[in-house]
């Protein structure tokens, strides 16, 4: 099995700036794809931003404010936010494509238990 542990998350004004991290941890071989997620109340899950070998993605809403970045050696994924809003406020989860063995390609999903983030006065 394979745990994603996300921490950082907490209460700032808005223009702050907070840095979640996830890592992961148990049987991995490697891990293909990395991303956060959120979900505000009342709205559906939404990708934030994603990073894989060569490849990062943005949303819109993310663009020029938030940076992800991964150590592959440490099986971890960080998001840097800056320049909080208020709509930013939502459970942020980790996400990850996970290949737990060697000897065979399959690859399966997982999610972290979510990190609050709350940007309000």
């Amino acid at each position: 099995q394979v745990q994603l542990v996300e921490s950082g998350g907490g209460l700032v004004q808005p223009g702050g700036s907070l840095r979640l991290s996830c890592a992961a941890s148990g049987s991995i071989f490697s891990i293909n794809r990395m991303a956060w997620y959120r979900q505000a109340p009342g709205k559906q899950r939404e990708l934030v931003a994603r990073i894989s070998d060569g490849s990062i993605k943005y949303a819109d809403s993310a663009k020029g404010r938030f940076t992800i970045s991964r150590d592959n050696a440490k099986n971890t994924v960080s998001l840097q936010m800056n320049s909080l809003k208020p709509e930013d406020t939502a459970v942020y989860y980790c996400n990850a494509d996970v290949r737990q063995a060697s000897w065979s390609s399959s690859v399966s999903n997982y999610w972290g238990q979510g990190t609050q983030v709350t940007v309000s006065p």
